[in-house]
């Protein structure tokens, strides 16, 4: 059962950073905290839709903060801030994750062409509660469309 301290705590928590420009993420509410020299932190204040039947964080919810956390990290190793996309990820689920969740994650060694990265999630007690590694490929941001149909080059504010 949450009591009105954990509320408390977690709306505050939930505003440290910055909120990332995906759609996907502003709907989970995932906050960036730091992203520089390859690496990325994020947080995430669990609510009751990120849970599973067991009233603990979903995996698919755990996958993806792994996921962010180290494209996040890609992305700051890059001198030439493109995009990724993810190659290859792998996560070993070592517990049930439950409170405000946090995952530091950094890039190991990255070329010309991809970025290889691993993270650690963490719960509010700061125990590890899963590792991963992933793959990612960097990608020049591509043209969009704006409102007359010319193609632009999005003015990627760096994490959209």
């Amino acid at each position: 059962m949450t009591t009105p301290l954990q509320t408390q705590t977690s709306t505050q928590l939930a505003n440290l950073g910055e909120e990332l420009n995906v759609p996907f993420l502003k709907l989970l509410g995932v906050r960036l905290l730091s992203a520089e020299m390859g690496k990325g932190e994020i947080l995430l204040a669990l609510k009751p839709e990120h849970k599973n039947t067991w009233e603990v964080a979903h995996g698919g919810v755990l996958l993806t903060l792994m996921d962010v956390a180290m494209a996040v990290a890609a992305r700051s190793a890059d001198p030439g801030d493109r995009s990724v996309v993810t190659i290859e990820l792998k996560n070993n689920f070592m517990q049930a994750a439950n409170g405000i969740l946090r995952v530091n994650a950094e890039t190991v060694r990255h070329t010309a062409t991809m970025a290889f990265c691993e993270a650690k999630l963490y719960n509010d007690h700061g125990e590890v509660c899963c590792m991963a590694t992933g793959t990612f490929k960097y990608l020049k941001r591509l043209p969009t469309r704006n409102a007359t149909g010319e193609k632009v080059i999005n003015d990627d504010l760096r994490w959209e």
